[in-house]
């Protein structure tokens, strides 16, 4: 049974992808030196979440996006295609080892001067940004989710969007009744934060790994 779920689900989630059109060339060699070179590639967004992200971008026409947690910077190249002709993406990633990689990819889609490459702690990083946000995309450490939320909200402007991966937690999340590892009890406390929010209106989509969508009531 689990075996033929998963078979249908790789299978759906193929022809989704087909569906949804081609990756980039530029995306599609990112995709295949990330899963070469790099220890962890399941944390590249790919190419149906990335496509998801990037039609969302679009759909908001930000002015300005904040990404925490850059990796490889897949998805930050697929949210800054909805930037306006001035937009900026600020990204933020602690890993110094992986700059010069992303940014040889940012350059190569031609986005260097839209996408704005920070290396250090996000929580030390985001108070230091003077701008304000329309679209956030969290993938990051589990355990700050609550604090990444909070210090994003802050910059977030009335009807800008938060979005926050890995919700689901490969579904550890779900019916957690005891105290697990520390990565899923930072994602449930965030789900359950962001469900008692009063300043948001939220969507869990059950999407890959679980994607929470938060709108900033105005």
């Amino acid at each position: 049974m689990n075996r033929s779920m998963d078979l249908i689900t790789k299978e759906t989630e193929a022809y989704a992808g087909n569906i949804s059109g081609e990756e980039s060339d530029v995306l599609a060699s990112l995709n295949r030196e990330t899963h070469a070179r790099m220890i962890r590639p399941r944390m590249l967004s790919g190419h149906l979440q990335g496509r998801l992200l990037e039609m969302i971008s679009r759909m908001v026409r930000p002015e300005r996006i904040l990404e925490i947690g850059t990796y490889t910077g897949y998805s930050a190249i697929c949210l800054a295609q909805g930037l306006t002709a001035s937009g900026l993406l600020h990204t933020i990633d602690h890993n110094p080892e992986l700059k010069d990689f992303t940014r040889e990819y940012i350059q190569r889609a031609g986005l260097e001067k839209k996408v704005i490459l920070h290396t250090g702690e996000a929580l030390e990083v985001i108070p230091t940004l003077e701008e304000m946000f329309d679209l956030v995309f969290i993938d990051a450490d589990k355990v700050n989710y609550i604090r990444y939320f909070d210090l994003a909200y802050e910059k977030l402007r009335p009807g800008g969007v938060i979005l926050a991966d890995n919700v689901l937690w490969s579904g550890k999340v779900i019916g957690l009744e005891t105290e697990a590892d520390p990565d899923t009890m930072g994602i449930a406390r965030f789900n359950q934060y962001v469900k008692n929010h009063p300043g948001i209106r939220n969507l869990l989509l059950p999407f890959r790994d679980g994607l929470m969508i938060s709108m900033k009531i105005q």
